[in-house]
């Protein structure tokens, strides 16, 4: 490779990392072809971005990107698999699910909102986390509850109310 195509992928790289919110750096070596081209398909089907990279461009990206990755730089040995993800759980689950027909991926680090996970025994961690949007979801069902229960509770209150009129209206006087 040429000194001009790493230095655009090494800009290429950063602009990713500059803008990734989440992305976690696997081992996927002696995966064979076989398990990589499942590995593959399967990280297109859940948007996951799966990129190979050479760790000593994949280090000068994460200085060039102007984000603090020093935590991570011990990691960068061996083969390292990058992959991007808009849902922060998404590649972990993805990774768990994989390693039930496969030894690995192994998770060697993972960059999720700000907050940096070293070693595959994260890996349980990092299923659990919640997305955005499920969080959303969460919140709204913890607003909804007080005011549904208001809600019910006037409305089974004015049946009683509406009942006991009209049980008074009806007797004689």
């Amino acid at each position: 490779m040429k000194k001009d195509e790493k230095s655009q992928l090494i800009d290429s790289l950063a602009d990713q990392l500059k803008s990734a919110n989440t992305f976690y750096l696997t081992d996927t070596s002696a995966l064979n072809a076989d398990a990589t081209s499942r590995l593959r398909r399967t990280c297109f089907k859940r948007n996951v971005k799966l990129t190979v990279v050479k760790n000593t461009l994949l280090h000068k990206a994460m200085e060039k990107s102007g984000r603090s990755f020093e935590e991570l730089y011990p990691v960068l040995k061996g083969a390292t698999s990058i992959m991007f993800s808009e849902i922060s759980g998404d590649p972990a689950k993805l990774i768990k699910e994989f390693r039930k027909t496969s030894p690995k991926p192994i998770l060697k680090g993972a960059y999720v909102e700000e907050t940096i996970y070293l070693g595959d025994d994260q890996l349980d961690a990092l299923v659990n986390i919640k997305s955005k949007y499920e969080l959303l979801g969460d919140l709204i069902g913890l607003l909804q509850s007080p005011a549904k229960n208001v809600l019910s509770a006037l409305q089974s209150g004015g049946g009683t109310i509406a009942g006991v009129v009209k049980t008074l209206s009806e007797r004689p006087e």
